[in-house]
């Protein structure tokens, strides 16, 4: 691949690099080269941006070990934003909307606050046994444009996320698209604490939106929390809101808020040799 122009961007600890109109069927190599955090610039994941016919642009995601999910909600605030501020960008509003493999997704702009409408959530499976070595964890499915398996603990801090996320994270249970994982304390009834193992990275990430969505909606099916918005607290250090509506056991307009920025520019020149 040629050298690329990449901006490196980084939303709640989550960190992006986002390439304008790169194609072909060398990227899933190219995420896995410039994701590398040794021999690349690094990062959680590869976005890019293509143009679209069903709306403003079309996001494409890729994961550090080269897969493409559907759908990831930090990264997909930290495109929003790339669009609303590049200059080839002819939006005359900060509201726009753009492609996923998850669906058309909907955005409020706000100088670095996004406000992202995300997939009506589906598959809500609670309390599920799971059986992890000599133990038993209940775990809660929801998918919220990718797969999360939710685990609410008495205090996240003290989780072996890298060790016990990997066993659920491919739990035969999950396969076999397998679910990411997410480790979640109840603070109050109106905030949460979360940690996660993300599938792709194969590693806890300091944010996951999608995991904020999906910890956030099933600690209000379980009654664990009273009203939207939930406030859910990152590793990464940042208070995520989730917005929804809840009615008659479903969830609709869930809304996913924080901020995104952009950390440098840069140009990335190929691999060879660096190996």
């Amino acid at each position: 691949m040629k050298q690329v122009e990449f901006v490196k961007m980084v939303a709640s600890g989550n960190d992006f690099v986002i390439v304008d109109g790169a194609k072909g069927s060398m990227v899933s190599k190219f995420a896995k080269e410039i994701c590398d955090r040794k021999y690349g610039a690094g990062a959680d994941g590869l976005i890019i941006l293509e143009k679209s016919k069903k709306a403003d642009f079309k996001m494409r995601i890729f994961n550090p070990d080269g897969s493409e999910p559907s759908m990831c909600g930090n990264g997909a605030r930290c495109a929003a934003l790339f669009f609303v501020q590049s200059p080839k960008s002819k939006v005359t509003s900060h509201k726009i909307k753009f492609e996923t493999k998850a669906g058309i997704i909907e955005a409020e702009v706000n100088r670095n606050v996004i406000r992202l409408k995300m997939p009506n959530p589906r598959d809500i499976w609670v309390n599920i046994d799971l059986n992890i070595g000599s133990q038993f964890y209940k775990v809660h499915y929801i998918n919220t444009g990718v797969p999360h398996a939710v685990f609410f603990v008495g205090n996240c801090d003290t989780i072996n996320v890298r060790e016990v996320g990997r066993q659920i994270r491919y739990h035969k249970q999950f396969q076999p698209e397998g679910a990411n994982a997410d480790f979640a304390q109840i603070i109050n009834d109106k905030t949460l604490k979360i940690r996660t193992y993300e599938r792709g990275v194969e590693d806890e990430t300091l944010a996951c939106g999608t995991g904020s969505v999906a910890s956030a909606l099933l600690a209000h099916y379980l009654k664990l929390t009273k009203k939207s918005p939930v406030a859910v607290e990152t590793r990464g250090g940042e208070v995520l809101k989730v917005y929804f509506d809840f009615k008659d056991d479903r969830f609709s307009d869930v809304w996913l808020e924080g901020s995104a920025a952009i950390a440098y520019k840069g140009i990335y020149f190929p691999a060879e040799g660096r190996k």
